[in-house]
């Protein structure tokens, strides 16, 4: 994002945050200073981070790590409350509390949204072309599928609104089988965008580069193919057996040619079938599998930046 536009979204965030804390307040007496300071502290927080030109998921934790050094600052000053004697000393303690509790608040409240209901992704490749470009930055929404309870091993999902539909817009933890043994070794996880095409359940097949869901072609208008070549069957994969769909949840298609002939499937329980609307240079499920569910992470929901392309995805 160029410096001048951000400066001047931050300025504007300011005090559109501070009017409508006045508003709302009336006043900014002494009584209700804290709370004006831990509302005005979470509206500016959470746009900042959301605009943030090296905004990643590491950047909530960093943001509840500081919330959490406030918490043990407080906790520490409750501590030493017994040192201060006189009747002024112990009114600025008093103050210095009152201050970092409020701060400490503000900041557990902007984590809390940001980790539950809202995140930002930035476009990491040309996948999703045309529908979505490269460096694109979206809105998250990461409550529609449910909540998830961190550190959770089994990545289940709780009260979700709706479950995943053909069509949605996803976004997901890369699966280990979508990396390379490198990555896998050292550790590193993705985030990947890509469009749900089938559900659990559903049959799926490609032949020559069409799409087939339980045997029928659907539309698909934001289906993109640059490259006219049509690779051809691999004669080495046996489909429409046991074998090949064993494989294919395994992930072993990856190095295979399966991007215009492939199945046909069955997306098993507890999965998704993810493609990208560029389909010619897309990673997808045609290579490394179906999607488990534990990896979902939320549903695009609007496209901020660039200004011009503003839309709901």
């Amino acid at each position: 994002m160029d410096l001048s536009l951000f400066v001047i979204f931050i300025v504007g965030w300011v005090v559109f945050a501070t009017v409508v804390l006045v508003l709302v307040m009336k006043s900014c007496v002494a009584a209700k200073l804290k709370l004006f300071v831990a509302g005005w502290v979470v509206l500016i927080t959470v746009p900042v981070m959301l605009v943030a030109k090296d905004y990643s998921v590491l950047m909530e934790l960093k943001l509840f790590i500081i919330g959490c050094i406030l918490f043990v600052t407080a906790m520490m000053l409750l501590v030493i409350k017994k040192y201060f004697k006189t009747q002024k000393s112990q009114e600025n303690f008093k103050n210095a509390y009152s201050w970092v509790d409020t701060l400490w608040t503000a900041l557990v409240m902007a984590s809390f949204i940001m980790f539950f209901f809202v995140q930002t992704f930035k476009i990491p490749s040309g996948s999703m072309r045309n529908t979505i470009l490269e460096g694109d930055h979206l809105f998250v929404n990461k409550f529609i599928y449910g909540f998830k309870i961190p550190f959770a091993s089994n990545g289940k999902r709780y009260m979700a609104l709706r479950n995943i539909k053909r069509g949605d817009i996803v976004i997901f933890q890369a699966p280990p089988e979508a990396l390379s043994s490198s990555e896998r070794e050292q550790g590193i996880t993705k985030d990947f965008i890509k469009r749900c095409v089938a559900v659990a359940g559903d049959k799926v097949e490609v032949i020559d580069k069409k799409l087939y869901i339980n045997g029928i072609n659907g539309k698909e208008p934001y289906a993109f193919f640059k490259d006219k070549k049509i690779i051809p069957k691999d004669s080495n994969l046996v489909a429409n057996n046991e074998n090949y769909q064993k494989s294919w949840e395994k992930g072993e298609f990856y190095d295979r040619t399966v991007r215009d002939n492939f199945g046909p499937v069955i997306v098993p329980d507890g999965h998704y079938m993810m493609m990208g609307d560029n389909r010619d240079y897309s990673s997808d499920s045609r290579f490394w599998g179906p999607l488990p569910d534990k990896y979902v992470k939320g549903k695009s929901l609007f496209r901020y930046w660039p200004i011009k392309r503003w839309r709901l995805i």
